[in-house]
Formats: structure tokens, sequence, C-alpha cells
């Protein structure tokens, strides 16, 4: 493969590349499941790292290590041993929290999600959650949630490690401000401008005056994505595998 235009690289591509900056230098990152766009993001940047990154994919045979299931990475959070962990959801709000039961008024909710399993609990211990949503729309980044899953802050006396650290989404890339409590926008990706952003986004968050673009990946790491990480996260998510790169399971 040649030198790589901005115009070949994907949405999806330019995502995934700024979930991997955020895992550089960590020691152990754990993956959940239905995330295709962050296992491909700790995928790459174990391989950037020569191996030294450990990552937990959930769902996987090949890239996880844990034998009893979520127990085992629900243990590994309390002891301080995950450093990164992602989390989406049918909502998000400006002030970190997330939606994983439903649309409406609880328990009457005319929309279900999947629900919330441990989201809150990771939420609170995991140092660096990065949330994630392709998605970028009122609909799903919303003023406030319909019901909160896991809160993105928690009372001054509380003692809490973990929290909101950054949300990737397809138009842009926020970082969580711990001490506004608040989301900041870092950038906007190729092709997109800060209007677009303020347009589809339903929360308040702090804008500054000039957004940089979204740092694609470079030539070798995309090469790499688009090759051997393929066929790796192709393993447990083969169908987008196939969508974005055309790879098959492996």
């Amino acid at each position: 493969m040649s030198s790589v235009e901005m115009g070949d690289v994907s949405r999806t591509e330019i995502m995934i590349g700024a979930i991997t900056r955020m895992l550089q230098g960590l020691r152990h990152v754990a993956v959940g499941n239905s995330s295709p766009i962050p296992g491909s993001a700790a995928l790459l940047a174990r391989a950037l790292s020569g191996g030294t990154l450990r990552v937990s994919l959930l769902g996987s045979r090949k890239h996880n290590a844990f034998t009893d299931g979520g127990r085992e990475l629900f243990d590994c959070a309390a002891q301080g041993r995950i450093d990164a962990f992602f989390l989406s959801g049918g909502q998000i709000d400006g002030a970190g929290n997330i939606n994983l039961v439903g649309l409406g008024d609880y328990p009457q909710s005319h929309v279900r999600f999947p629900g919330s399993f441990g989201s809150a609990y990771l939420y609170h211990l995991v140092p660096r959650v990065i949330l994630f949503r392709e998605e970028h729309s009122p609909r799903t980044l919303v003023p406030k949630v319909d019901f909160i899953s896991a809160a993105g802050t928690s009372p001054e006396n509380v003692y809490r490690p973990g929290g909101p650290y950054a949300l990737v989404t397809g138009l842009c890339v926020f970082r969580f401000d711990r001490q506004q409590k608040q989301f900041r926008l870092e950038s906007t990706h190729p092709g997109v401008s800060a209007q677009d952003v303020k347009k589809a986004t339903g929360f308040n968050y702090i804008a500054p005056e000039i957004t940089p673009v979204t740092e694609p990946l470079d030539d070798n790491a995309l090469r790499l994505l688009r090759t051997e990480i393929a066929h790796q996260i192709a393993e447990t998510y083969p169908g987008f595998a196939a969508r974005n790169w055309g790879v098959g399971q492996s």
C-alpha cells in the first residue's frame, strides 16, 4: 500500500486512530461486548507498543485471557488492574451520564436498550473510561439522559478513581473536564466543522475559539490496521471486518 491520502481514510478509521492515541503508555485495556471500534483500537495500540499493552477483548478466544467472564473483569477493575475501558449508550449527556436502559419515563420506557450490566461499577473504578458513539445527533447526545445507567460524576465526598476521559463520535472528539464536569471539544474529524458539531449536539460543551482537526493514523499504523488488525478483529466481529476492510475471519 502506498502513501495514504486523507480521502482514503474512513470515518471509522479516524475514530479508531483517535482512541488508539488515548491508549498509549497504558498497561491493561479491557474491551466489552459490542465494541468493534474500541476493540480495533486496543489491538492496534498493542501492536504499536510492541506487545507491552495487555488487551482483554471480551467475546474473543484469542485476545482474552479471562476464564471467568465478567466476574474476572470486575475483580481486575476493583484491584486497580485495568487502566482503560469503553462505554456507550442509547443516550449520552453533557455531564457524562449514559443511558443503557431505555427511552421515556422508567419503568414505562417506550424503547428498551440492552441494559446496564456492570457499566456503573466499571465507570466508577476504571481511571480512563472512553465513551464512544458512531451516531452523533441530538437524538443520541442529549441535554439530560432519560435514565442514568452510569453516572459521569459523583459528589466531592465520594471516593471515585474512575470516570469519563473522552467521548469519540463519528464527527469529533470531546475530552471530559473533571473540574467543570463538562465535555470540551478537542477536535473535529476531517471534513467536519465546529458548526457541524454544534448543530448535531444536544448538550452544551466547552468550545475553543479554534478547533483542530482530528489527526489521522500515519501510513504505517493505517496499513497495520487494514491488514493484521483487521484479521484479528474479524475473529470476534467478522461482519465489521468484512464491511470496513473486506477481510473474513482468520
